[in-house]
């Protein structure tokens, strides 16, 4: 931005407000230190906002007045450009973006808009070559956060970008990538020194996003263990990105729709999504997030007040 400011977007997949219930809740049956000292607590249904200075926690609907569950695909469609891609289609859809919903994705999601205003913008995931080989192989099951970058002609970090330190994996601790993934040179790092890496970039961007999805999966797995874990890292993430303070620095957690909050279903839930803010331009958008539909429309607003 003009004024020297910076924006994190952490996308939370599968993560809404659950029940304060440490038996089937893993926000509530494990320690999420640096979460509780940002937002001053951890948000249940019992209460579901948190203020602490400039930092907030409110509810996002992720329903979107259509029946049914909540789906990746256009519950990640309606986070990242604003439009409500399920009351377009009549249903939730997932987990890929719908055929008739690629569109809107394509022309009007974040990255794109943001580009459009002369932002500099960064998705920070990098992807092993398996990845890229299926890109060749002429697969197009894509998430709605690569297609918006291939559609907007944002760089996708390879494992280059994760040894340079310009990029992040996807698990953030880089763990699978000496052995599953066949990168033996590259050395994973502890989840707080990933966030200090995470900051490095974002301080180097206008806008940045990260995808963080082993939330998702530990929901659908029932893995509570898996669960804690994956939180913990998280959590770990975020306290490397603030121990350099908020100033100039806005940070943005949010998620598509409900799942690892409730591991007693295997199931996206249809819970409210997890929407939390911190840092510079915090007040910005408090009490604007009511729907996941919010988030896309009011960064936007942000960077054309302080962009252009």
């Amino acid at each position: 931005m003009t004024d020297g400011s910076h924006f994190l977007f952490l996308f939370l997949d599968g993560v809404g407000i659950g029940d304060e219930n440490p038996a089937v809740n893993p926000f509530f049956s494990t320690r999420l230190a640096n979460f509780e000292k940002i937002f001053g607590g951890i948000p249940s249904k019992e209460r579901q906002k948190l203020e602490n200075g400039r930092a907030f926690v409110e509810p996002s609907d992720a329903l979107l007045g259509v029946e049914g569950l909540p789906q990746s695909g256009t519950g990640q469609t309606a986070l990242f450009t604003g439009v409500n891609a399920a009351q377009l289609i009549g249903m939730h859809f997932g987990p890929y973006p719908h055929s008739l919903i690629k569109p809107v994705l394509e022309e009007k999601n974040i990255f794109r808009v943001l580009k459009d205003l002369g932002a500099d913008v960064h998705f920070a995931n990098a992807f092993p070559r398996q990845f890229f080989e299926y890109l060749e192989s002429g697969n197009r099951k894509l998430s709605a956060t690569t297609m918006s970058c291939m559609a907007s002609g944002v760089r996708l970090c390879n494992a280059d970008s994760l040894r340079s330190g310009e990029g992040l994996s996807a698990d953030i601790t880089a763990e699978r990538w000496p052995t599953d993934l066949g990168y033996p040179d590259i050395v994973p790092v502890s989840a707080f020194d990933a966030g200090r890496r995470l900051r490095r970039i974002a301080v180097e961007h206008d806008f940045t996003m990260f995808e963080y999805f082993l939330t998702d999966k530990a929901g659908h797995d029932m893995n509570k263990k898996m669960a804690e874990t994956v939180l913990v890292n998280f959590d770990e993430l975020l306290g490397g990105v603030v121990e350099g303070g908020l100033d100039k620095l806005t940070i943005l957690i949010s998620s598509d729709h409900g799942n690892a909050e409730d591991l007693s279903v295997k199931t996206h839930t249809l819970n409210p999504s997890l929407t939390a803010v911190a840092g510079e331009y915090a007040d910005h958008f408090k009490g604007r997030l009511s729907s996941i539909c919010d988030v896309t429309p009011r960064i936007t607003e942000l960077f054309k007040q302080h962009l252009l």
